[in-house]
């Protein structure tokens, strides 16, 4: 018997089942979101704002709250501060000369997967201690390398000093004979070079007044990672409250025309528990 090309492509479907697949009446439900936390990485602008001990504190004036004669409750206030101060980003151009200001930094720099990097145990017996090369390999050797376009975060602990200025910064005073008073750990500049030789990270913050450790006068660590277009975050909130890895952080900031830095909100999505 002689099978012609739609005889056999026939039986080949009948073999399979008895022809096409017909199509179902069911609608597939689409996958539930993985449920996920909202960690608050940021501290509220007020009297106690932490302010670099040469800034302009952070100030917030009433203009008018309470009745308006028109019969419906009004309120508006002033507010004013330095860029840098409180939970706040510095932008590649606050220590390299024509990088990035504050409202050209991609988006895509300030969202992504986050990593934390926790140093308390060193810092707590040494509040000068600075986040070292080391410090980064041991992390990657129980998590693996550190992925392009990671937020790297640094928990150094001080976060539980915050705002008490004496505590967090070394020093309650105020004015340049406050700045050789400063104490509190940092990126060591080493590392930060590492960082922008060896991994392609989009942003690194701390939980600290700066990238750079108090003591610091040439302030290495940030022309290392700026002149390299990788803005800071200084200042962060609640970062005992991150896992080591496995979050995704976005960070946003005031967007200042030609700013330096300013004011940041900064939050993370944990997986839930």
């Amino acid at each position: 018997m002689r099978l012609t090309t739609l005889s056999l492509l026939a039986l080949l479907l009948s073999a399979c089942g008895g022809g096409a697949a017909q199509p179902s009446n069911e609608t597939a439900e689409p996958a539930a979101p993985a449920a996920t936390e909202i960690v608050d990485l940021t501290y509220p602008f007020d009297e106690n704002t932490v302010y670099w001990v040469t800034a302009e504190t952070f100030k917030h004036e009433k203009v008018f709250e309470g009745q308006n004669p028109n019969g419906f409750f009004y309120s508006a206030y002033n507010y004013a501060g330095a860029e840098h101060g409180g939970t706040h980003i510095d932008s590649p151009v606050h220590f390299a000369e024509g990088k990035l200001r504050v409202n050209e930094i991609p988006l895509e720099k300030l969202i992504g997967a986050g990593f934390k990097v926790d140093i308390s145990s060193k810092a707590g017996s040494d509040r000068d201690y600075l986040v070292s090369v080391a410090d980064l390999e041991n992390w990657e050797k129980r998590n693996g390398r550190i992925p392009d376009g990671a937020i790297l975060l640094l928990q150094t602990g001080f976060g539980k000093f915050y705002p008490d200025a004496e505590k967090y910064l070394g020093t309650a005073e105020r004015g340049e004979e406050a700045v050789k008073k400063l104490s509190f750990p940092g990126l060591d500049p080493a590392a930060a070079k590492w960082l922008v030789e060896n991994r392609k990270i989009n942003a690194v913050g701390i939980d600290t007044a700066s990238i750079d450790r108090g003591k610091s006068e040439t302030f290495e660590s940030h022309v290392a990672l700026m002149t390299n277009d990788v803005p800071a975050f200084e200042n962060v909130a609640n970062l005992d409250r991150l896992p080591e890895k496995g979050f995704r952080i976005i960070a946003l900031p005031m967007k200042i025309k030609n700013g330096s830095g300013g004011p940041l909100r900064i939050i993370a999505e944990v997986p839930s528990k």
